[in-house]
């Protein structure tokens, strides 16, 4: 059990680190926690399993990272026993599928990419991570109200009876959450969801043209009908951790001195665990 415990705890650890796009090169190039990914990818845990394949998505934004990840020792093998398991929860599955999809392009997208980002960049109002998938999408909302623990259960508990949620990661320091959904869903069902609190107000988070931030208010008329979730997988939710540490773990003030010592960590815990 207590095994267990420590691989969760350290692959919650890693996909922190890596949703910010400051700690994504260093993880990548270092000797230990790519591996270690691709081997949490066959856990007993779902959970874990889940985790570590998030992980490697928000990895796999950086593209200076996809050749090294494409070409490491069982990745793509690994990913297809993910998608191919009939084990393997439905989301954990499409996340698998859309990692698959955007390592397997990676060589062939560098020829399009000074012509097709330029353009992509503008007609993108939205800070959406998966530009290369269209079966999900991601959200930023900031969350008026988002102020402690219970107001996080709060928050949780609202976003997991959404159909069509597949993860979400709290930074607490600045009020936001990151939620990554099905493409068909829509942001204002995450309003709408929120503001049913009473307590916490929504408001959506868009990149602008020139590449600064806008906090976009939802429509008040705006309410949408929100499919519930009545089968929810118990690996969706974060996992509850103190908010200090929530926000060393995602927020970018200071995050690549901590993270980087945090990989030498997990690195040596990976080293324990398996044999390589």
């Amino acid at each position: 059990m207590s095994a267990e415990v420590d691989a969760l705890t350290v692959v919650n650890q890693l996909r922190d680190l890596a949703a910010d796009p400051l700690n994504r090169r260093a993880i990548v190039e270092d000797q230990g926690c790519l591996p270690g990914l691709i081997l949490f990818f066959d856990h007993p845990n779902p959970q874990v399993v889940y985790s570590a394949l998030l992980a490697v998505r928000y990895l796999a934004e950086c593209r200076a990272n996809r050749e090294k990840m494409k070409s490491e020792l069982g990745m793509m093998l690994s990913l297809q026993n993910v998608m191919q398991k009939s084990a393997s929860p439905g989301e954990t599955k499409l996340l698998a599928s859309e990692i698959y999809e955007i390592l397997q392009s990676a060589g062939k997208e560098e020829a399009e990419k000074a012509e097709a980002a330029a353009s992509s960049c503008r007609r993108k109002a939205h800070f959406f991570l998966g530009s290369n998938n269209k079966k999900a999408k991601t959200v930023v909302l900031h969350i008026d109200g988002l102020d402690d623990s219970t107001r996080r259960s709060m928050c949780e508990e609202a976003l997991l009876k959404i159909r069509g949620v597949i993860s979400f990661t709290f930074q607490m320091a600045v009020k936001r959450c990151v939620v990554r959904i099905r493409s068909d869903l829509k942001a204002e069902a995450l309003g709408t969801a929120i503001n049913s609190t009473k307590v916490m107000k929504a408001q959506q988070v868009v990149r602008t043209e020139d590449g600064g931030e806008l906090v976009v208010p939802f429509q008040e008329d705006s309410a949408v009908l929100v499919e519930e979730n009545t089968d929810i997988p118990d690996y969706l939710p974060e996992d509850e951790s103190p908010s200090d540490e929530q926000d060393k773990a995602v927020t970018r003030v200071g995050s690549i001195t901590d993270g980087i010592g945090w990989l030498s960590t997990a690195a040596n815990f990976l080293t324990r665990s398996f044999y390589w």
